[in-house]
């Protein structure tokens, strides 16, 4: 079996929805596991609809309209036939999305936001998996949450393996293809859990992992794995082929073109991961797999934006030692920060963090009782793998520098 992973960006409309199906059809007598995220921007759409139902706001009816008026759209661009059974089947999953509304009780809002956000893949996933029946390519429609289960931890929650595996393996032996949602899973309650944001990559890694895939591809509106990003770095190339290790060196500093957590269970089960354009799918990408070598061998610029950097030292001017810096993390932990760089000497600390959660409050607050405290909002965080002078020179270029480090392969620099 084959495991294809396809974006918001390539079914954003009807004709994206069109191309995956075209894609879809060259695969013929082949195993296929698709997984589709939502339409678009529908989970931004869906995060300003919690935004307005936590804070009960006037604009709630509104932006909910945007988002059923949105798929309807492209529901209505692929289907003439108004009876055709799409159009009943979004009216169930849109009146389930309002049911919640009504009758949730939690003010929660990582629980709130798990059961809400993942309506925007079940919309796409039901209407991709009737299009391509009605193009003539049977499917079976898969709701993901039956199969990825994870713990309580919502917006972050951790894979069961053992119970996933045993859950997901018969799904190897139906003989033709599959059609599920990305980022999803469910609880032991049966509540909705997220992956984390982008987490489709890893649902189709999780999938691919539990069935031994012989494959995995991600398609995205980029040739493939890029040595930087197009809207910020000029002369962006394409990356030909990587290693496991070097993709998850990328993926772990910040590369946007892969999940974090998607090459682990591709790795341990040695699953090729191929990176390809759903706008030129005759295109060879990039192959991620054990042992290959980077190609071409290029620095590789990863940049962060709107980073805290925190700057810390002791009351009393002690050593920051082992003890401080576990309280530092524990903290940290607690509120869920993503840390992105860390800098000690003997009396300081300095990390770089992602707030993702926005409790840098309370993060503060928290180191406040031990530490001096000092940090810097809206930085940003510039990391080059396999710099050259030349790669170090056009980082630094003009920018005020906050902190430096670097290794044998990897320089960061934060700026502000």
């Amino acid at each position: 079996m084959r495991v294809f992973k396809f974006g918001g960006a390539s079914v954003k409309d009807a004709a994206g929805v069109k191309n995956l199906t075209e894609i879809v059809r060259q695969q013929v007598n082949k195993d296929i596991l698709i997984v589709v995220s939502a339409m678009g921007k529908t989970t931004n759409a869906l995060e300003l609809v919690i935004s307005d139902y936590l804070n009960n706001s006037a604009d709630l009816k509104r932006d909910l309209e945007v988002v059923r008026t949105y798929h309807q759209t492209i529901i209505s661009e692929l289907f003439e036939d108004k009876t055709h059974s799409v159009y009943t089947q979004f009216e169930r999953d849109y009146k389930a999305l309002l049911e919640f509304l009504e009758i949730n009780t939690s003010g929660d809002y990582d629980f709130v936001y798990d059961q809400i956000i993942g309506f925007g893949e079940l919309f796409s996933t039901r209407i991709v998996s009737a299009f391509l029946e009605a193009s003539g390519l049977d499917n079976t429609w898969l709701d993901v949450r039956q199969y990825i289960k994870t713990n309580a931890s919502y917006r972050r929650a951790a894979v069961d393996w053992q119970v996933t595996k045993r859950l997901v393996t018969p799904l190897s032996v139906n003989g033709h293809i599959l059609v599920t949602q990305g980022f999803l899973g469910s609880n032991a309650n049966g509540f909705t859990t997220t992956l984390g944001r982008e987490g489709s990559d890893y649902s189709a890694a999780i999938l691919a992992g539990c069935l031994q895939a012989e494959s995995v591809t991600i398609w995205k509106d980029v040739p493939g794995v890029l040595n930087a990003d197009p809207r910020y770095f000029e002369g962006a190339q394409l990356l030909n082929a990587l290693s496991y290790n070097e993709a998850i060196e990328l993926a772990f500093y910040g590369a946007s073109v892969i999940h974090p957590k998607t090459l682990q269970p591709l790795q341990n089960n040695t699953i090729p991961l191929y990176v390809k354009s759903f706008l030129n799918p005759e295109q060879e990408g990039t192959k991620i797999a054990a042992d290959l070598k980077m190609e071409p061998e290029v620095p590789c610029f990863i940049l962060k934006q709107n980073q805290i950097l925190i700057s810390l030292s002791t009351l009393d001017f002690s050593y920051i030692v082992e003890e401080n810096i576990s309280d530092i993390f524990k903290i940290l932990h607690l509120f869920k920060m993503k840390v992105d760089l860390i800098q000690n000497s003997a009396i300081s600390f300095s990390v770089c963090i992602d707030d993702m959660y926005n409790n840098i409050e309370d993060v503060i607050q928290h180191l406040s009782v031990k530490f001096k405290v000092e940090y810097i909002k809206n930085v940003t965080l510039f990391t080059v793998r396999h710099y050259t002078a030349d790669a170090i020179s056009s980082v630094e270029q003009g920018k005020s520098i906050l902190l430096k480090q670097r290794n044998q392969h990897t320089l960061q620099i934060v700026t502000k």
